[in-house]
């Protein structure tokens, strides 16, 4: 989707989409095209009940007056209560009732007096969600009639300040960019995307600037991980730790980098502790942490944020076979720590703490976040409106609800307690990976995770589980892989540790 912005006057023909807000008065635009057509918009309007609340569509097709083929008003809310998220989601909101099979351009305004965001910005926030909303993953399909095939090819956005506006979208191009990507790895098959593929896909970023190592089984034996490489050692695809540096700050006064760690399991049937079949194909997508963690670095190396930051991926495949690790197997972690592996399916929290490990000793973060699909227990809890928080420090916490809620990547923190940790240990290890009796799930798994993590480090784990594929439309997304986490993470970077 290629977006550009003109200064020219807004054009008075072919398709135009434009922002309306909610309050007595419409925008000057707005009021300038229903004077124009002699009150037949405020007309349509008022007998559509159209009031411009936030999400509303009035699509009007040659209204009377004009001679646009197409208009679209899309609510924003009430101008004082406008964010940039709600910008985007109009974006979104307007490329969805689009019919981009029968449109090869459109036109855009966002039609705001003043407010909190100034109009370039608001004028390339607006473009992002409608790049956003605008992702298709058809590359399998081989029988689409070329007349359902998307025409819609470019957005052309009405500002005064065009290269304002240009300049501003070139950040949210880049963090597009990343979520697309991270999208793509989430829905491709699991015969497509496995450990090796997903590396040489995390390599791909050295054309970023980034610098990538991929370590091996031999290499993850010699470091002692051997909890993450017990998930995989029923698989034929071997294990990979994929290491992404991005060093964008180099007069930093802490050069320490902020890292992000993902749970990368390509396809997870449980192990022998496996699955019903009923759905087992979505868990192609239990590697949308390490997707979101990919996608994050490509963003910040795309828009050459000044951060240093690194993303630590671990990439196995939980399959059963006479090599799986069994119900009741002892492995030693990175840590030095062993632990008794009651629940094969309890998989993710054996690849993230050797990943911890690995990235306090080696990497030494000023902040740790990691993202995983880790419990089903999250998604009883959360729906799938928020992501569960689980931290160990109250700053980093809060930094990332913020970024959250301005992303509308949310998130809900959970208490985390000494008693709650009690319930890891076990008989004859250190702890234990799952619990057969009755314990809070999605707690248990973030528990044992902070017993691989230096107290002294800022860490967050975030569970994802619920927010990693939608079965329906989002404003800015459309049903399928979210890449949650990419547009939370690059806030996170952006209000908090760019240029520090």
């Amino acid at each position: 989707m290629k977006i550009a912005f003109s200064a020219e006057r807004l054009p008075t023909s072919g398709s135009l989409v434009l922002t309306v807000s909610e309050g007595p008065e419409w925008g000057d635009v707005a009021k300038g095209l229903n004077k124009k057509s002699d009150g037949h918009l405020t007309h349509l309007a008022k007998t559509n009940q159209f009031k411009g609340k936030r999400g509303e569509v009035l699509t009007l097709l040659s209204p009377t007056g004009l001679s646009y083929d197409r208009l679209v008003l899309v609510g924003i809310g009430e101008e004082k209560d406008l964010t940039e998220q709600k910008l985007v989601e109009a974006g979104g909101t307007a490329l969805g009732s689009l019919p981009v099979n029968k449109l090869e351009d459109v036109s855009g305004a966002v039609d705001i007096a003043g407010g909190p965001i100034d109009a370039a910005t608001a004028a390339a926030l607006f473009a992002q969600g409608f790049v956003l909303r605008s992702y298709r993953f058809d590359k399998y399909f081989t029988k689409t009639p070329k007349d359902k095939l998307p025409t819609l090819r470019k957005m052309t956005v009405a500002v005064d300040d065009a290269k304002k506006a240009q300049r501003a979208f070139g950040r949210f191009d880049a963090v597009s960019k990343g979520v697309f990507l991270a999208r793509n790895l989430v829905t491709e098959p699991a015969n497509v995307i496995y450990p090796e593929t997903l590396a040489a896909e995390c390599v791909k970023l050295t054309e970023l600037g980034v610098k990538v190592e991929v370590l091996g089984v031999k290499e993850l034996t010699k470091l002692g991980m051997g909890s993450l490489l017990g998930v995989g050692q029923g698989s034929e695809k071997s294990s990979r730790v994929v290491v992404m540096h991005y060093k964008g700050n180099a007069s930093a006064k802490d050069k320490r980098p902020v890292a992000f760690v993902g749970k990368g399991v390509t396809f997870d049937t449980g192990g022998i502790s496996i699955k019903p079949a009923g759905g087992m194909e979505d868990m192609k997508y239990d590697m949308a942490g390490s997707a979101a963690v990919i996608g994050t670095i490509c963003a910040l190396a795309a828009r050459k944020a000044k951060v240093n930051a690194v993303g630590v991926v671990g990439l196995v495949e939980n399959m059963p076979s006479g090599n799986a690790q069994r119900p009741g197997d002892v492995v030693t972690s990175m840590s030095g720590q062993t632990i008794e592996v009651i629940n094969t399916d309890a998989e993710g929290r054996l690849v993230l703490c050797d990943l911890l490990t690995y990235t306090q000793e080696k990497l030494k973060p000023r902040a740790m976040v990691n993202l995983a699909t880790l419990t089903g227990a999250i998604v009883m809890a959360l729906g799938n409106e928020h992501a569960g928080l689980f931290s160990n420090n109250d700053d980093l916490s809060q930094q990332l609800l913020t970024a959250g809620l301005a992303v509308e990547e949310k998130l809900w923190r959970f208490p985390m307690t000494e008693a709650y940790d009690k319930q890891l240990n076990s008989d004859i290890a250190d702890m234990k990976n799952a619990s057969n009796e009755r314990v809070p799930g999605s707690i248990f798994g973030a528990q044992f995770l902070a017993r691989f993590v230096d107290k002294k480090v800022p860490w967050a784990h975030l569970d994802i589980a619920g927010m990693a594929w939608t079965r329906r439309d989002l404003p800015a997304c459309p049903k399928g892989a979210t890449a949650y986490g990419v547009r939370l993470l690059e806030k996170l970077v952006a209000d908090n540790y760019e240029g520090k």
